[in-house]
């Protein structure tokens, strides 16, 4: 039920703010068109930083900074429709007295192709893919010695079939597939040996005795829907909704992976801007870490949240 909630909270977002009738703009990307093609391509750094010299009240000096790229291609002529997105994030942080900590790390790659049987129409027959990895490993903090995740540990890939609803005027957008492929990739040996991210684990006989290595690829096969839309709520603040939710037939149906994203753009002027961000990720297959007395144990599957404020530079090409 709760997941069903989750859901319907997530597809109605749109609708209820449909109801203002905002115009959707977004002046901090530069796009260029050509006959058929449009091109977008975006460079951002947001950086953060306080210090303390013989600071009464006391604190620690840190600096932050993140890294952000994205780039998109997208055809459109009469029926036929490709769009394809390339999204890079990387950001750290140094803290007095404290090591060097990754705060975001992701990569991800789109395509979808879709074809309309009449010209006018806003609905698609579509098939996707969609790719998701990290650059470098993660841990669970202050443990650094064993990494909870690596570069291709996990990665996922999502290949689909079904049709897609799409209103370029309203920057607007639906896919559902009742016929979707979840693959995930644990390349790593030792986190593949440990079943993690909800792979086949190692099999051990009962004097630790190795009896067979764990499987490195998962495969599901589901339903998937995903829903994007943008638009400017205020001058020069731009809301942009990501949902991605996914329940696989086979292995416990009815059970729902939650990928959303909510951001706020507000814009100072061609190259400075301002953001907030959202991120809640749920997936049962994901097993939370924890420090225990020194050793890292698994207590199961929680709701993954992360919340960003920052300032930076865009450059738009």
């Amino acid at each position: 039920m709760k997941s069903f909630s989750v859901l319907i909270a997530i597809i109605l977002l749109p609708v209820i703010c449909f109801s203002q009738n905002p115009t959707p703009i977004d002046s901090i990307v530069k796009v260029k068109d050509t006959t058929y093609w449009t091109h977008k391509n975006m460079l951002g750094l947001d950086l953060s930083q306080i210090a303390f010299i013989n600071w009464n009240a006391g604190g620690n000096s840190s600096i932050s900074g993140l890294f952000k790229a994205d780039f998109g291609r997208k055809y459109m002529k009469k029926s036929v429709l490709w769009n394809n997105e390339m999204s890079i994030r990387y950001g750290i942080n140094k803290q007095e007295g404290r090591e060097l900590r990754k705060t975001d790390d992701a990569f991800s790659l789109l395509s979808n192709f879709g074809y309309r049987k009449h010209p006018g129409s806003n609905w698609y027959y579509s098939a996707r893919f969609n790719f998701n990895t990290q650059f470098t490993n993660g841990y669970a903090y202050p443990n650094t010695q064993l990494a909870i995740s690596k570069p291709f540990a996990p990665a996922y890939i999502f290949l689909g079939a079904g049709s897609e609803y799409n209103r370029k005027d309203l920057n607007l957008n639906f896919y559902f597939s009742p016929l979707t492929l979840k693959t995930t990739l644990v390349l790593d040996r030792r986190l593949a040996d440990l079943g993690s991210f909800g792979v086949t684990k190692a099999l051990f006989d009962e004097e630790g005795n190795l009896l067979r290595r764990g499987r490195k690829s998962r495969n599901e096969f589901g339903m998937l829907f995903n829903n994007f839309w943008k638009t400017e709520v205020y001058k020069n603040m731009i809301l942009e909704h990501r949902a991605s939710l996914y329940s696989d037939y086979l292995n416990n149906y009815g059970n729902i992976d939650i990928d959303w994203q909510l951001q706020l753009k507000m814009v100072v002027n061609q190259y400075v801007r301002a953001n907030i961000g959202f991120h809640m990720i749920y997936d049962d297959d994901i097993k939370a870490k924890k420090e225990v007395e020194g050793e890292q144990v698994t207590i199961g599957p929680r709701i993954q949240f992360k919340q960003a404020l920052g300032v930076g530079v865009v450059y738009a090409f």
